[in-house]
């Protein structure tokens, strides 16, 4: 299959620069893409691939090669995030208190560049690509699509996904074999005690005492019976409301938070929290309910297409562009559902930071930026990853 893959490439990066920019312009919080998910399938249908519409607001674009072969998906996200947007462009959002503040923007329309490279070698194509454009995975849209069929006619047999990444510098991938990123799992803590006036506490049973107690007794646990390098893991408080009066103790107390593992005894840190909040609540003479709800399993990469995504990394940066060391982390994709039905998979970064651009800004920070350079060299790396998992020399 011949193909100039970066002479391709460029020859779409300006559309490909001005879909993002609209995206940018128009986000959408995730399971409300309409406008997103229209302007993509609208793109897809364009370029002659089979598209259907899936959990509503996401997409799949099937491009059937024209020689026989292995069935590879490319996953990318749509939904922009509730953040008020303070960058001066000239594309900034128009919808206020939404923001492509993550950077869904750009890896949605370089997949769309990607489709459209490789929609020009249909007949030459030895295999299937299907191009999957996500809702909603700020908040685990994944399970939806798999219950609506994304990953059935076809099924894949291998799934590429690719961030940018403001925290690597340009011209670097980020990528580890096996686990990657951490199962977060959202706690909802309700606590409750006896209200009464606060110059009798004796009267009544403080549920914020309980709620400090815990909150103690969760940080022990951690450092004393988990180990960081053999079961880490890592669990934050992150709301707590209590109350409406200085002058009185309150009835109710609620808290929130997360668990995050990056290991595979998730359920028995779960566990293990429950029985100590309700034994800390015990002691305090408080009862309480401690619901704990799924945000995404474990991110594990498969090696084989780890050293896939290697191999072309190295070609197009040198070898010491990638970048291993603190690449593991406690935040999720739930890109990892995908993988948990039994497709192997590999989830990769693209650097893109620079200080001089103010392109390093923490992902969903309100002064997020997108270096658009890396754009084209994602696409490439998406492009060069497809080819070589479908047998092409590359």
């Amino acid at each position: 299959m011949k193909i100039d893959i970066r002479k391709e490439i460029a020859a779409v990066t300006d559309e490909m620069i001005a879909l993002r920019r609209d995206i940018h312009a128009h986000p959408e919080l995730g399971f409300h893409e309409y406008r997103t998910g229209q302007l993509v399938a609208d793109r897809l249908s364009e370029l002659g691939l089979a598209v259907r519409r899936c959990a509503e607001t996401g997409v799949i674009g099937v491009l059937t090669g024209g020689k026989p072969g292995k069935t590879v998906m490319l996953r990318c996200e749509l939904d922009a995030l509730p953040v008020t947007e303070e960058n001066d462009l000239p594309f900034c959002s128009q919808n206020p208190g939404v923001m492509h503040a993550c950077g869904h923007d750009a890896n949605a329309a370089v997949q769309v560049a990607a489709a459209k490279v490789l929609a020009a070698h249909k007949e030459e194509l030895p295999g299937t690509v299907v191009f999957l454009f996500q809702p909603n995975e700020e908040d685990c849209g994944a399970p939806p699509m798999i219950e609506d069929g994304a990953l059935t006619d076809p099924r894949p047999d291998a799934i590429f996904a690719t961030h940018v990444w403001s925290q690597l510098p340009m011209g670097t991938v980020g990528v580890v074999p096996g686990a990657m990123c951490a199962s977060s799992y959202y706690f909802h803590i309700t606590i409750h005690g006896k209200d009464t006036s606060a110059y009798a506490p004796y009267k009544g049973v403080n549920p914020l005492v309980a709620a400090r107690n815990v909150m103690d007794a969760v940080d022990t646990m951690l450092v004393t019976e988990y180990s960081m390098l053999d079961e880490p893991t890592l669990i934050n408080f992150c709301t707590i409301h209590a109350g409406d009066f200085v002058i009185n103790i309150p009835d109710t107390l609620t808290m929130g938070g997360s668990i995050r593992c990056l290991h595979e005894n998730e359920k028995a840190v779960h566990a293990r929290f429950k029985e100590l909040v309700e034994q800390v609540c015990k002691a305090y003479r408080c009862t309480c309910e401690v619901d704990i709800e799924m945000g995404n399993s474990m991110l594990e990469n498969d090696p084989a297409l780890y050293a896939i995504v290697k191999k072309q990394a190295a070609a197009m940066f040198g070898e010491n562009s990638i970048i291993e060391d603190g690449i593991r982390e406690f935040g999720g994709d739930d890109l990892a559902e995908f993988f948990r039905e039994g497709i192997p998979g590999v989830y990769y970064l693209m650097g893109m930071g620079s200080e001089e651009k103010k392109t390093n800004a923490m992902h969903h920070s309100k002064e997020f930026l997108v270096d658009e350079d890396v754009m084209a060299l994602q696409a490439e790396m998406q492009v060069r990853c497809v080819l070589n998992y479908l047998g092409e020399i590359i």
